[in-house]
């Protein structure tokens, strides 16, 4: 992945933003960029190509609609706060996994912080090889390459530290216009749920070597404005998102721009001072804690009181007989 100068048509874009309230003609750009009007019309057209709504006119020139705005990189890049994450992307109106592409990015030497994002995903996967729904033009689909200095056993951790990102995310988008405002929660390990019902999940998948993790890729799914009716029949009493939660459709521009600033800025808490600011703040939208559950494992299935998680990030339940369990892996089910 290389960060390559900045295209025409972004720069053409730009100077469409600013005119939204007049017309842009031919000659003005031609005369801005130095390119005849026959090479500012392929450019216009290249635009358009892109998924952006321009009028043009004959006699007044052009005029950018800003009212709807395509789901791509130049606008995810657009305002973007961060200082690292997302500050370089690669963009997929359709891929088989935003993960498995990460890992070969990462594997090359893609730096930290690098993306990679898709409006839809053919192979989308969740935790335990399962299939995640990722149809076009409604949710986020998104990985992120992070290189930390740590041990190769702390890893679990980055999940958890996601899991934060994403809840907080999803909570700013989540005010409803009637008074009413759900909070999100987390499930354990990488769920967030609204409701009781999935609204994102959270695939961290890891190279490393004994001593030393070479790159982890955090790969997150979130239903923004997928409908009750796009989600599988089997999924739709388990499943949710921020659209049918809050009744109106939510920019996944500003969602997905939302969630790499949470993501940065919890990571570097991560790095700067331990696992502990992110167990509390994790531990704050844990709502099984004190409740009995049940833990689905491969081959087993154990119970106990959720007490909260450790400072590895495991799960730990209190049994019948007073003894505390460490929960390494599992589903997790009141």
């Amino acid at each position: 992945m290389k960060v390559n100068k900045i295209p025409i048509e972004q720069v053409i874009l730009r100077r469409l933003k600013k005119e939204t309230h007049s017309y842009l003609s031919g000659q003005t750009l031609s005369n801005a960029f130095g390119l005849s009007r026959t090479a500012i019309w392929k450019h216009i057209h290249a635009i358009k190509d892109m998924g952006y709504d321009i009028e043009a006119s004959p006699a007044r020139g052009y005029r950018l609609n800003i009212e709807n705005l395509p789901f791509n990189k130049i606008e995810i890049s657009s305002n973007l706060k961060t200082s690292f994450i997302g500050r370089d992307i690669a963009f997929y109106k359709e891929i088989d996994s935003t993960n498995d592409t990460a890992k070969e990015f990462a594997a090359k030497g893609a730096e930290e912080g690098a993306v990679t994002v898709a409006d839809c995903q053919k192979k989308g996967k969740g935790r335990l090889s399962r299939r995640w729904e990722s149809p076009a033009g409604v949710n986020i689909y998104t990985s992120i390459i992070l290189r930390p200095n740590i041990s190769p056993m702390f890893a679990p951790q980055l999940t958890l530290v996601s899991a934060v990102a994403v809840a907080e995310t999803v909570a700013k988008f989540l005010n409803t216009g009637s008074g009413y405002k759900p909070e999100p929660t987390v499930k354990w390990p990488n769920d967030i749920l609204i409701n009781s019902k999935k609204t994102a999940g959270i695939l961290t998948e890891m190279n490393s070597e004994m001593d030393r993790i070479n790159f982890v890729v955090i790969g997150i799914g979130v239903n923004v404005n997928m409908t009750k009716k796009m989600f599988p029949e089997e999924l739709r009493q388990i499943a949710t998102s921020l659209k049918e939660e809050t009744g109106r459709d939510i920019s996944r521009i500003d969602f997905i721009q939302t969630l790499y600033l949470n993501m940065e800025r919890w990571y570097k808490e991560y790095i700067k001072n331990g696992f502990e600011p992110v167990r509390k703040a994790w531990t704050d939208y844990f709502n099984m804690r004190g409740k009995m559950v049940k833990v689905q494992q491969l081959n087993s299935v154990i119970e106990g009181i959720a007490i909260g998680i450790d400072n590895y990030g495991a799960l730990l339940l209190k049994g019948k007989d007073g003894k505390v369990a460490r929960i390494l892996s599992g589903d997790v089910t009141v």
